[in-house]
């Protein structure tokens, strides 16, 4: 097939294209760069549009041409962005113009990016069901995007639309993101420069951590089959950040005992984690990775796709 990944420099997106040419596909990037890196695409053997969606919209249609499959990864993920039109243009509108050109082409498969960030603080585990309470104009935008997505699918039976709704995702290509990089990586730059973890006391807190591998198998699995809706892309697990530094110490051979401090901020989550039943059921998704072994493969020593990441420590 030939599919579109938009955002595809950036982190989840990066992943998204290598991993689709691997299965054989060809695949057409879009990216402006605003936040994805070249790097990231290392390899990639396609062709990439620099262009961003909202901005361009008069032209990159047809510089795309004709695909089978569309996902759609572009956005902007910074949550401490505070220009809400920009937000709202550069998620909400863009996903307009993404699914226009989608019904103008007749593509009959499209799956975007949406967040756990529109559940807010809500109960747990966090089920698709569950009301949606975003706490900041990102999870907002993603809560219009499913808006936006429904009302599509109505309009447009012909084409199915899957949304991802991302949990605490990590892996290799995320060290461009810099300080919004996962707790994982953060915390792995402390331990690689001699220095003890530094997390909020007493480490019980956890979130539902999932690997970057498993987070693109099942967004490329919702956009082949998954049928209309949103899906939790999550593993179901509880993984408490002490737990997180006891295995970065094993996959870096260190023995660093975590140095706690006060949590400053009355508004911090505590605690995440998801419920995966839903894509389970609707599309065969499962995550693979255990957190240990996820990890294990993310800090393996001789990954030359780790190397990389090591250069910008």
């Amino acid at each position: 097939m030939r599919i579109l990944v938009t955002g595809a420099a950036g982190f989840v997106g990066s992943n998204i294209a290598l991993q689709l040419e691997k299965e054989g596909h060809e695949v057409v990037a879009i990216d402006d760069f605003s936040s994805g890196n070249f790097e990231n695409l290392s390899g990639f053997k396609g062709d990439l549009i620099a262009a961003s969606i909202f901005k361009d919209r008069a032209w990159w249609p047809e510089r795309v041409g004709a695909v089978d499959m569309i996902i759609h990864e572009a956005a902007i993920t910074d949550t401490t962005v505070m220009d809400q039109k920009k937000m709202m243009e550069e998620n909400v509108e863009a996903f307009r113009e993404i699914l226009s050109f989608a019904a103008k082409s007749q593509v009959e498969n499209v799956a975007y990016a949406s967040s756990a960030a529109v559940y807010g603080a809500g109960p747990l585990p966090m089920k698709e069901t569950a009301a949606r309470r975003p706490m900041n104009v990102y999870g907002f935008s993603k809560q219009v995007m499913e808006n936006v997505a429904a009302r599509f699918v109505k309009e447009n039976p012909k084409t199915k639309v899957a949304g991802v709704r991302y949990f605490n995702v990590f892996g290799p290509g995320e060290s461009f993101k810099g300080k919004f990089a996962s707790m994982i990586w953060q915390l792995s730059l402390q331990m690689k420069a001699g220095k003890r973890p530094r997390i909020f006391e007493f480490g019980d807190q956890y979130r539902d951590f999932i690997y970057i591998k498993d987070v693109a198998m099942g967004t490329i699995m919702a956009a082949k089959s998954a049928p209309n809706g949103v899906y939790n892309i999550c593993t179901g697990q509880k993984t408490t950040f002490n737990q997180i530094i006891g295995h970065l110490n094993n996959a870096l051979g260190t023995k660093y005992e975590p140095d706690y401090i006060k949590n400053p901020y009355s508004f911090y989550q505590n605690e995440t984690l998801g419920d995966p039943t839903a894509a389970e059921k609707a599309f065969g998704f499962k995550a693979r990775y255990s957190m240990e072994a996820a990890i294990k493969d993310y800090f393996a020593s001789g990954s030359k796709r780790m190397e990389k990441e090591e250069v910008r420590l």
